[in-house]
Protein backbone atom coordinates (compact mmCIF):
# COMPACT_ATOMS: atom_id res chain seq x y z
CA UNK A 1 0.00 0.00 0.00
CA UNK A 2 2.56 2.71 1.00
CA UNK A 3 4.71 1.36 -2.18
CA UNK A 4 1.73 2.21 -4.50
CA UNK A 5 0.86 5.83 -2.16
CA UNK A 6 4.64 6.89 -2.60
CA UNK A 7 4.24 6.04 -6.69
CA UNK A 8 0.70 8.51 -6.61
CA UNK A 9 2.08 11.18 -4.19
CA UNK A 10 5.81 11.32 -4.94
CA UNK A 11 8.86 9.69 -2.83
CA UNK A 12 10.73 6.67 -2.33
CA UNK A 13 12.54 4.34 0.32
CA UNK A 14 15.63 5.68 2.24
CA UNK A 15 18.68 4.09 0.29
CA UNK A 16 19.61 3.08 3.66
CA UNK A 17 15.93 1.40 4.46
CA UNK A 18 15.63 -2.16 3.50
CA UNK A 19 11.99 -2.85 3.12
CA UNK A 20 11.52 -4.94 5.29
CA UNK A 21 8.37 -6.58 6.25
CA UNK A 22 8.91 -7.52 9.64
CA UNK A 23 10.00 -3.91 10.77
CA UNK A 24 7.54 -1.74 12.32
CA UNK A 25 9.50 1.31 11.44
CA UNK A 26 10.30 2.69 7.51
CA UNK A 27 12.73 5.17 6.79
CA UNK A 28 11.04 7.00 3.51
CA UNK A 29 12.29 9.91 1.88
CA UNK A 30 9.27 12.09 0.86
CA UNK A 31 10.15 15.47 -1.05
CA UNK A 32 8.06 17.81 1.14
CA UNK A 33 5.69 17.86 4.05
CA UNK A 34 2.79 18.53 1.75
CA UNK A 35 3.11 14.80 0.25
CA UNK A 36 3.74 13.37 3.48
CA UNK A 37 0.35 14.70 4.58
CA UNK A 38 -0.85 13.29 1.23
CA UNK A 39 0.33 10.25 1.61
CA UNK A 40 -1.21 9.89 5.24
CA UNK A 41 -4.76 11.18 4.75
CA UNK A 42 -5.26 7.71 2.57
CA UNK A 43 -3.04 4.73 3.83
CA UNK A 44 -5.28 2.46 6.62
CA UNK A 45 -1.93 0.71 7.15
CA UNK A 46 0.47 3.38 8.95
CA UNK A 47 -0.25 4.81 11.47
CA UNK A 48 2.21 8.12 11.49
CA UNK A 49 4.84 9.89 9.71
CA UNK A 50 7.36 11.87 11.13
CA UNK A 51 9.93 14.03 10.07
CA UNK A 52 13.24 12.32 10.77
CA UNK A 53 15.99 14.31 13.21
CA UNK A 54 18.13 11.48 14.11
CA UNK A 55 17.95 7.44 14.76
CA UNK A 56 21.11 5.34 15.80
CA UNK A 57 21.39 1.50 16.98
CA UNK A 58 21.85 2.81 20.14
CA UNK A 59 21.17 5.72 22.57
CA UNK A 60 24.85 7.05 22.19
CA UNK A 61 24.60 6.62 18.17
CA UNK A 62 20.88 8.58 18.58
CA UNK A 63 22.43 11.60 20.44
CA UNK A 64 25.23 11.76 17.83
CA UNK A 65 23.05 11.66 14.92
CA UNK A 66 21.09 14.30 16.69
CA UNK A 67 23.79 16.60 17.47
CA UNK A 68 24.41 16.45 14.05
CA UNK A 69 21.01 17.07 12.74
CA UNK A 70 21.23 20.75 10.67
CA UNK A 71 20.25 23.67 12.75
CA UNK A 72 17.80 25.08 10.16
CA UNK A 73 15.76 22.43 9.89
CA UNK A 74 15.64 22.01 13.61
CA UNK A 75 15.22 26.05 14.48
CA UNK A 76 11.55 26.95 13.40
CA UNK A 77 10.08 24.25 16.08
CA UNK A 78 12.40 25.42 18.90
CA UNK A 79 11.64 28.98 19.36
CA UNK A 80 10.41 30.28 22.77
CA UNK A 81 6.96 31.55 21.84
CA UNK A 82 5.83 28.05 20.83
CA UNK A 83 5.04 25.27 22.71
CA UNK A 84 5.64 21.47 22.26
CA UNK A 85 5.98 18.03 23.91
CA UNK A 86 8.38 15.17 23.79
CA UNK A 87 6.19 11.45 23.76
CA UNK A 88 7.91 7.85 23.50
CA UNK A 89 6.89 5.32 21.59
CA UNK A 90 8.36 1.90 22.16
CA UNK A 91 7.31 -1.24 20.12
CA UNK A 92 7.06 -4.70 21.59
CA UNK A 93 8.06 -3.81 25.03
CA UNK A 94 6.17 -1.27 27.76
CA UNK A 95 8.35 1.13 30.18
CA UNK A 96 7.12 2.79 33.26
CA UNK A 97 6.82 6.19 33.34
CA UNK A 98 9.56 6.39 35.52
CA UNK A 99 11.99 4.90 32.49
CA UNK A 100 10.14 7.01 29.81
CA UNK A 101 10.95 10.49 31.72
CA UNK A 102 14.72 9.31 32.07
CA UNK A 103 14.58 8.93 28.07
CA UNK A 104 13.31 12.42 27.32
CA UNK A 105 15.08 14.15 30.28
CA UNK A 106 18.29 12.49 28.09
CA UNK A 107 17.72 14.57 25.47
CA UNK A 108 17.94 18.02 27.71
CA UNK A 109 21.00 19.14 25.40
CA UNK A 110 18.09 20.05 22.21
CA UNK A 111 17.98 23.25 22.12
CA UNK A 112 14.30 23.52 22.95
CA UNK A 113 13.56 27.43 24.07
CA UNK A 114 9.54 26.71 24.00
CA UNK A 115 7.21 25.80 26.88
CA UNK A 116 6.49 22.40 27.43
CA UNK A 117 2.25 21.89 26.89
CA UNK A 118 1.24 18.50 27.94
CA UNK A 119 -2.40 19.18 26.39
CA UNK A 120 -2.44 21.27 23.48
CA UNK A 121 0.91 22.08 22.05
CA UNK A 122 1.66 23.26 19.00
CA UNK A 123 4.47 20.70 18.17
CA UNK A 124 4.64 16.73 19.19
CA UNK A 125 8.27 15.10 19.14
CA UNK A 126 8.39 11.38 19.41
CA UNK A 127 10.86 8.93 21.04
CA UNK A 128 10.68 5.54 18.96
CA UNK A 129 12.31 2.98 20.00
CA UNK A 130 12.17 -0.68 18.25
CA UNK A 131 12.44 -3.87 20.32
CA UNK A 132 12.15 -6.69 17.36
CA UNK A 133 9.02 -8.69 16.83
CA UNK A 134 9.51 -11.83 19.06
CA UNK A 135 7.09 -11.20 22.69
CA UNK A 136 9.19 -14.07 23.94
CA UNK A 137 12.66 -12.74 23.41
CA UNK A 138 12.46 -8.79 23.91
CA UNK A 139 16.33 -7.36 24.34
CA UNK A 140 17.07 -5.48 27.00
CA UNK A 141 18.15 -2.33 24.77
CA UNK A 142 16.15 -1.57 21.81
CA UNK A 143 17.14 -2.50 17.68
CA UNK A 144 16.88 0.36 16.31
CA UNK A 145 15.73 4.28 18.13
CA UNK A 146 14.43 7.13 16.26
CA UNK A 147 13.64 10.75 17.06
CA UNK A 148 11.70 13.05 15.04
CA UNK A 149 8.73 15.84 14.92
CA UNK A 150 5.55 14.19 14.09
CA UNK A 151 3.62 15.16 11.18
CA UNK A 152 0.34 13.44 10.82
CA UNK A 153 -1.70 9.67 11.06
CA UNK A 154 -3.12 7.63 8.99
CA UNK A 155 -6.54 7.00 8.01
CA UNK A 156 -7.36 3.82 10.38
CA UNK A 157 -10.59 5.41 11.74
CA UNK A 158 -12.41 4.65 8.48
CA UNK A 159 -11.80 0.92 9.28
CA UNK A 160 -14.25 1.45 11.95
CA UNK A 161 -16.49 4.84 10.45
CA UNK A 162 -16.87 2.60 6.88
CA UNK A 163 -17.14 -0.88 9.30
CA UNK A 164 -19.66 -3.30 7.47
CA UNK A 165 -21.62 -3.94 10.74
CA UNK A 166 -23.29 -0.33 10.03
CA UNK A 167 -23.39 -0.64 6.57
CA UNK A 168 -27.19 -0.45 5.14
CA UNK A 169 -26.55 -2.85 2.57
CA UNK A 170 -24.07 -5.69 2.75
CA UNK A 171 -24.13 -9.67 1.57
CA UNK A 172 -22.77 -12.66 2.43
CA UNK A 173 -19.04 -11.36 0.60
CA UNK A 174 -19.09 -7.99 1.28
CA UNK A 175 -15.48 -6.90 1.67
CA UNK A 176 -14.07 -5.72 5.55
CA UNK A 177 -13.64 -1.97 5.08
CA UNK A 178 -10.25 -2.05 5.49
CA UNK A 179 -9.35 -4.24 2.77
CA UNK A 180 -11.33 -1.93 0.58
CA UNK A 181 -9.26 0.59 1.26
CA UNK A 182 -6.34 -1.22 0.71
CA UNK A 183 -7.56 -2.28 -2.67
CA UNK A 184 -7.99 1.48 -3.74
CA UNK A 185 -4.81 2.50 -2.74
CA UNK A 186 -3.12 -0.10 -4.57
CA UNK A 187 -5.48 1.19 -7.70
CA UNK A 188 -3.85 4.13 -6.70
CA UNK A 189 -7.43 5.75 -7.23
CA UNK A 190 -7.29 9.35 -7.28
CA UNK A 191 -10.45 12.48 -7.80
CA UNK A 192 -12.51 12.53 -10.69
CA UNK A 193 -10.93 8.70 -11.57
CA UNK A 194 -13.76 6.10 -12.78
CA UNK A 195 -13.32 2.57 -11.06
CA UNK A 196 -15.37 -0.22 -12.46
CA UNK A 197 -16.06 -3.25 -10.58
CA UNK A 198 -17.22 -6.56 -12.75
CA UNK A 199 -18.59 -8.43 -9.69
CA UNK A 200 -19.69 -5.39 -7.53
CA UNK A 201 -21.89 -7.38 -5.14
CA UNK A 202 -23.60 -5.20 -2.63
CA UNK A 203 -21.23 -2.34 -4.02
CA UNK A 204 -19.07 -2.35 -0.83
CA UNK A 205 -15.47 -1.76 -3.45
CA UNK A 206 -17.35 1.01 -4.48
CA UNK A 207 -17.87 3.16 -1.32
CA UNK A 208 -13.69 3.43 -0.80
CA UNK A 209 -12.43 4.39 -4.28
CA UNK A 210 -15.50 6.72 -4.44
CA UNK A 211 -14.59 8.27 -0.59
CA UNK A 212 -10.87 9.27 -2.71
CA UNK A 213 -13.17 11.06 -5.15
CA UNK A 214 -13.53 8.26 -8.10
CA UNK A 215 -16.63 8.12 -9.88
CA UNK A 216 -17.83 4.49 -9.33
CA UNK A 217 -19.50 1.97 -11.54
CA UNK A 218 -20.10 -2.36 -11.54
CA UNK A 219 -21.52 -4.99 -13.31
CA UNK A 220 -23.11 -8.54 -11.67
CA UNK A 221 -24.93 -11.46 -13.14
CA UNK A 222 -26.96 -11.80 -10.34
CA UNK A 223 -30.40 -9.43 -10.40
CA UNK A 224 -31.36 -9.73 -6.92
CA UNK A 225 -28.45 -8.44 -5.67
CA UNK A 226 -28.27 -5.09 -8.26
CA UNK A 227 -31.77 -4.55 -6.78
CA UNK A 228 -31.38 -5.36 -3.38
CA UNK A 229 -34.25 -7.78 -3.56
CA UNK A 230 -34.55 -11.16 -2.23
CA UNK A 231 -33.36 -12.90 1.62
CA UNK A 232 -31.53 -10.95 3.63
CA UNK A 233 -27.36 -11.38 4.68
CA UNK A 234 -27.86 -9.57 7.95
CA UNK A 235 -28.82 -11.87 11.15
CA UNK A 236 -32.63 -11.82 12.64
CA UNK A 237 -33.78 -9.94 9.02
CA UNK A 238 -35.59 -12.36 6.93
CA UNK A 239 -35.71 -10.39 3.51
CA UNK A 240 -33.96 -6.91 2.15
CA UNK A 241 -35.87 -3.74 3.14
CA UNK A 242 -36.83 -1.90 -0.35
CA UNK A 243 -34.00 0.92 0.22
CA UNK A 244 -31.47 -1.76 1.01
CA UNK A 245 -29.01 -0.86 -2.69
CA UNK A 246 -25.54 0.01 -3.91
CA UNK A 247 -26.98 3.96 -4.05
CA UNK A 248 -28.26 4.08 -0.32
CA UNK A 249 -24.73 2.61 0.82
CA UNK A 250 -23.17 5.45 -1.14
CA UNK A 251 -25.72 7.96 0.39
CA UNK A 252 -25.00 6.80 3.88
CA UNK A 253 -21.30 8.05 3.65
CA UNK A 254 -22.28 11.48 1.29
CA UNK A 255 -20.77 9.54 -1.39
CA UNK A 256 -24.27 9.48 -3.94
CA UNK A 257 -22.62 12.14 -6.04
CA UNK A 258 -19.99 9.98 -7.10
CA UNK A 259 -22.04 6.65 -8.13
CA UNK A 260 -22.81 6.00 -12.23
CA UNK A 261 -24.63 2.78 -12.09
CA UNK A 262 -24.50 -0.84 -11.85
CA UNK A 263 -25.54 -3.15 -14.45
CA UNK A 264 -26.66 -6.77 -14.53
CA UNK A 265 -24.29 -7.92 -16.97
CA UNK A 266 -22.14 -10.87 -17.48
CA UNK A 267 -18.81 -10.32 -16.80
CA UNK A 268 -17.18 -12.94 -19.32
CA UNK A 269 -19.10 -11.04 -22.35
CA UNK A 270 -18.62 -7.14 -22.12
CA UNK A 271 -21.31 -5.07 -23.33
CA UNK A 272 -19.03 -1.81 -22.91
CA UNK A 273 -17.86 0.18 -26.81
CA UNK A 274 -14.33 -0.53 -27.50
CA UNK A 275 -11.67 1.84 -25.92
CA UNK A 276 -9.71 2.59 -22.73
CA UNK A 277 -12.57 3.74 -20.24
CA UNK A 278 -11.34 3.02 -16.69
CA UNK A 279 -8.43 4.27 -14.63
CA UNK A 280 -8.83 1.19 -12.60
CA UNK A 281 -10.86 -1.94 -12.08
CA UNK A 282 -11.08 -3.18 -8.54
CA UNK A 283 -12.73 -6.33 -8.13
CA UNK A 284 -12.91 -9.53 -6.05
CA UNK A 285 -13.88 -12.30 -8.08
CA UNK A 286 -16.47 -15.23 -6.60
CA UNK A 287 -14.60 -18.02 -5.72
CA UNK A 288 -17.50 -20.81 -5.84
CA UNK A 289 -17.24 -20.95 -1.73
CA UNK A 290 -19.84 -18.44 -0.32
CA UNK A 291 -21.37 -17.80 -3.69
CA UNK A 292 -21.92 -19.68 -7.33
CA UNK A 293 -19.54 -19.00 -10.03
CA UNK A 294 -21.74 -18.87 -12.91
CA UNK A 295 -22.10 -17.11 -16.24
CA UNK A 296 -24.58 -17.08 -19.13
CA UNK A 297 -25.26 -20.70 -20.66
CA UNK A 298 -25.41 -21.86 -24.03
CA UNK A 299 -28.83 -22.07 -25.92
CA UNK A 300 -29.50 -25.57 -24.70
CA UNK A 301 -28.70 -24.37 -21.55
CA UNK A 302 -30.63 -21.78 -21.14
CA UNK A 303 -34.04 -24.20 -22.21
CA UNK A 304 -33.18 -26.35 -19.82
CA UNK A 305 -32.70 -23.67 -16.93
CA UNK A 306 -35.85 -21.78 -18.51
CA UNK A 307 -37.93 -23.01 -15.41
CA UNK A 308 -36.50 -21.75 -12.75
CA UNK A 309 -35.17 -18.55 -14.14
CA UNK A 310 -38.09 -16.65 -13.06
CA UNK A 311 -36.68 -16.93 -9.77
CA UNK A 312 -33.15 -15.38 -9.99
CA UNK A 313 -34.21 -12.93 -13.48
CA UNK A 314 -31.40 -14.72 -15.04
CA UNK A 315 -31.17 -17.30 -17.66
CA UNK A 316 -27.77 -18.89 -15.95
CA UNK A 317 -26.48 -22.09 -15.34
CA UNK A 318 -23.33 -22.60 -17.28
CA UNK A 319 -20.01 -23.26 -14.35
CA UNK A 320 -17.33 -20.74 -14.83
CA UNK A 321 -14.35 -22.07 -13.82
CA UNK A 322 -11.68 -19.79 -11.50
CA UNK A 323 -8.97 -19.81 -14.45
CA UNK A 324 -11.58 -18.70 -17.13
CA UNK A 325 -13.19 -16.25 -14.76
CA UNK A 326 -8.96 -14.87 -14.51
CA UNK A 327 -8.81 -15.16 -17.72
CA UNK A 328 -11.61 -13.18 -19.02
CA UNK A 329 -10.89 -10.10 -16.33
CA UNK A 330 -6.90 -9.77 -17.20
CA UNK A 331 -8.57 -9.43 -20.96
CA UNK A 332 -10.97 -7.41 -19.94
CA UNK A 333 -8.31 -5.32 -17.93
CA UNK A 334 -5.84 -5.41 -20.87
CA UNK A 335 -8.08 -3.84 -23.03
CA UNK A 336 -10.48 -1.45 -21.02
CA UNK A 337 -7.95 -0.08 -18.97
CA UNK A 338 -6.50 3.66 -19.63
CA UNK A 339 -2.25 3.40 -20.07
CA UNK A 340 -0.91 3.37 -16.43
CA UNK A 341 -4.12 1.94 -14.93
CA UNK A 342 -4.38 -0.90 -12.37
CA UNK A 343 -6.47 -3.91 -12.00
CA UNK A 344 -6.34 -4.87 -8.41
CA UNK A 345 -8.39 -8.76 -7.76
CA UNK A 346 -8.11 -11.18 -5.17
CA UNK A 347 -6.74 -14.73 -6.20
CA UNK A 348 -7.79 -17.87 -4.49
CA UNK A 349 -5.10 -19.75 -3.39
CA UNK A 350 -4.36 -23.68 -2.48
CA UNK A 351 -1.23 -22.97 -0.32
CA UNK A 352 -0.22 -26.79 -0.44
CA UNK A 353 0.36 -26.39 -4.60
CA UNK A 354 1.00 -22.70 -4.91
CA UNK A 355 3.98 -21.37 -6.95
CA UNK A 356 4.56 -17.67 -8.59
CA UNK A 357 3.99 -19.31 -11.70
CA UNK A 358 0.43 -19.56 -11.41
CA UNK A 359 -0.76 -15.90 -11.02
CA UNK A 360 -2.31 -14.94 -14.66
CA UNK A 361 -0.31 -12.93 -16.73
CA UNK A 362 -1.11 -10.84 -19.96
CA UNK A 363 1.07 -9.13 -22.09
CA UNK A 364 -0.47 -6.28 -21.49
CA UNK A 365 0.01 -5.88 -18.00
CA UNK A 366 2.88 -5.43 -15.59
CA UNK A 367 2.39 -7.30 -12.08
CA UNK A 368 3.15 -4.93 -9.37
CA UNK A 369 2.51 -6.53 -6.22
CA UNK A 370 1.57 -9.67 -4.88
CA UNK A 371 0.06 -10.05 -1.02
CA UNK A 372 -1.27 -12.70 0.54
CA UNK A 373 -4.13 -13.09 3.16
CA UNK A 374 -4.63 -16.27 5.38
CA UNK A 375 -8.03 -18.28 4.95
CA UNK A 376 -7.07 -21.76 6.41
CA UNK A 377 -4.25 -23.56 7.32
CA UNK A 378 -4.28 -25.07 3.90
CA UNK A 379 -5.81 -22.14 2.04
CA UNK A 380 -5.23 -18.42 1.07
CA UNK A 381 -5.77 -15.34 -1.11
CA UNK A 382 -3.15 -13.38 -2.83
CA UNK A 383 -4.28 -9.61 -3.58
CA UNK A 384 -2.68 -8.84 -7.20
CA UNK A 385 -2.28 -5.29 -8.56
CA UNK A 386 -1.36 -5.24 -12.05
CA UNK A 387 -0.60 -2.14 -14.13
CA UNK A 388 -1.76 -1.51 -17.69
CA UNK A 389 1.85 -0.76 -19.83
CA UNK A 390 0.97 -1.58 -23.26
CA UNK A 391 -1.18 -1.16 -25.44
CA UNK A 392 -3.69 -3.94 -26.55
CA UNK A 393 -4.69 -5.04 -29.88
CA UNK A 394 -6.80 -8.13 -31.16
CA UNK A 395 -5.26 -10.74 -29.88
CA UNK A 396 -7.09 -13.85 -31.30
CA UNK A 397 -4.35 -15.30 -33.54
CA UNK A 398 -1.76 -15.44 -30.41
CA UNK A 399 -4.91 -16.91 -28.34
CA UNK A 400 -2.73 -20.18 -28.24
CA UNK A 401 0.37 -17.89 -26.11
CA UNK A 402 -2.32 -16.08 -23.80
CA UNK A 403 -3.65 -19.25 -22.79
CA UNK A 404 -0.62 -20.82 -21.78
CA UNK A 405 -0.39 -17.92 -19.43
CA UNK A 406 -3.29 -19.47 -17.74
CA UNK A 407 -2.57 -22.96 -17.87
CA UNK A 408 -0.71 -23.35 -14.79
CA UNK A 409 -3.74 -22.04 -12.59
CA UNK A 410 -5.94 -24.57 -14.22
CA UNK A 411 -5.24 -26.92 -10.70
CA UNK A 412 -7.32 -24.25 -8.62
CA UNK A 413 -10.41 -24.86 -10.68
CA UNK A 414 -11.26 -27.38 -7.82
CA UNK A 415 -10.63 -24.41 -5.29
CA UNK A 416 -14.07 -25.12 -3.35
CA UNK A 417 -13.67 -28.83 -3.26
CA UNK A 418 -9.95 -28.33 -1.80
CA UNK A 419 -11.52 -25.48 0.58
CA UNK A 420 -14.31 -27.83 1.87
CA UNK A 421 -11.98 -31.51 2.03
CA UNK A 422 -10.31 -33.18 5.13
CA UNK A 423 -7.45 -32.40 3.35
CA UNK A 424 -5.55 -30.89 6.26
CA UNK A 425 -5.68 -34.00 8.37
CA UNK A 426 -4.79 -35.81 5.09
CA UNK A 427 -1.51 -33.80 4.82
CA UNK A 428 -0.85 -33.82 8.43
CA UNK A 429 -1.03 -37.60 8.12
CA UNK A 430 1.52 -37.96 5.22
CA UNK A 431 3.95 -36.48 7.06
CA UNK A 432 3.34 -38.09 10.09
CA UNK A 433 3.93 -41.44 8.15
CA UNK A 434 6.84 -39.94 6.70
CA UNK A 435 8.39 -39.45 9.92
CA UNK A 436 8.16 -42.97 10.38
Amino acid sequence: EITSLLSLYGGQFSGEQEICVNSPFWILNIPSEEMARGLMKRTVCAKSIFELWGHGRSAEELYVSLKNCPMDKMVPYLQSDSTYKVRIHTFNKTLTQAQKIKKIDALEFLPFKGKVNLKNPEHIFWILEDYGMDPNNVPEEPFHLYFGRWIADGQRELIESYSVKKRHFIGNTSMDACLSFIMANHGRVKPNDIVYDPFVGTGGLLISSAHFGAYVCGTDIDYNTIHGLGKASRKNQKWRGPDENIRANLRQYGLEKYYLDALVSDSSRPIWRKGMLFDAIITDPPYGIREATRRMGSQKETVKSAERSTENHILVSSSYHLSDIFFDLLKFAAEYLVMGGRLVYWLPIYRPEYTEEIIPRHPCLKLISNCEQMLSSHTSRRLITMEKVKEFKDQEQSSYLLDGQYMPYRGHNSFREKYFSGVTKRIAKEEKDNQK
